[in-house]
């Protein structure tokens, strides 16, 4: 996928809209093969801005919406205990297994988390995800759930503000162009739910269209996009923190 096709489609019509399952399964043999995708790079950016501040040695860590595994390396490189990743999409875990045949991995259905155990989690990551979940709060009470006492989440995703002007997710498939189902979910209605779960927010960035950004658009004659969407936040990260409770 080119990444202008994402950001000319967002003034455009694609001709269909996926729910995040069917659609990653398409997706997911060129997801990794996106080296000008400005979307990427930055989340790629935000996560490792975030992790920098955290200690997950000898961790266990769920990676909620973990598509092809894109963080794992680096993840791997902090020496975790185990990282388990949980996905809507079988083509976006048959990659991922590809590249971590030795990875324990869970199909994800309707987004629940029921099988797992309260507190057995120490970290949870879902990046570029939340958006596709319908109900927001009942996912973060779920992972509040499963997180244990002093556990840490890190979420990123598109910034609900492009979202409502009209950003949307899309890949060229077979001459089609498809777009994501995505839900706006605001930052202050994310952070309303974290307060009611007791969940202390450590770090938040969001990054908008500014200068850095020039040089994605201009490598795919995409100015007039770039000149349209300056100064909209395009990207975001949160750090959630859950309260260490003494026994």
């Amino acid at each position: 996928m080119n990444l202008f096709q994402k950001f000319n489609s967002l003034s455009l019509k694609s001709n269909l809209v996926s729910k995040p399952d069917g659609a990653y399964d398409l997706w997911a043999a060129d997801y990794d093969s996106q080296p000008d995708n400005m979307m990427l790079a930055w989340d790629e950016d935000i996560f490792s801005r975030l992790i920098n501040t955290m200690d997950l040695h000898n961790k266990i860590i769920a990676d909620i919406g973990c598509g092809t595994g894109r963080h794992w390396k680096k993840i791997y490189e902090r020496e975790p205990k185990k990282i388990i990743g949980f996905d809507v999409s079988e083509g976006m875990l048959s990659i991922l297994k590809q590249k971590f045949p030795e990875s324990e991995t869970h199909h994800l259905i309707n987004d629940e988390l029921k099988e797992l155990e309260n507190q057995s989690y120490d970290m949870i990551f879902s990046t570029l995800t939340i958006a596709h979940i319908k109900n927001a709060e009942k996912a973060l009470h779920e992972w509040s759930r499963i997180l244990k006492s002093g556990g840490e989440i890190i979420i990123t995703d598109y910034h609900p503000t492009a979202l409502a002007k009209g950003g949307r997710r899309t890949f060229n498939y077979h001459g089609k162009k498809i777009a994501v189902k995505n839900y706006v979910h605001s930052i202050e209605k994310l952070k309303g739910i974290a307060r009611q779960l007791d969940l202390e927010v450590i770090h938040f960035i969001e990054k908008s269209i500014d200068e850095s950004a020039r040089p994605f658009y201009e490598k795919q004659s995409a100015l007039h996009v770039y000149e349209s969407w300056k100064g909209t936040p395009i990207i975001y990260g949160i750090h959630l923190k859950k309260p260490d409770v003494v026994k």
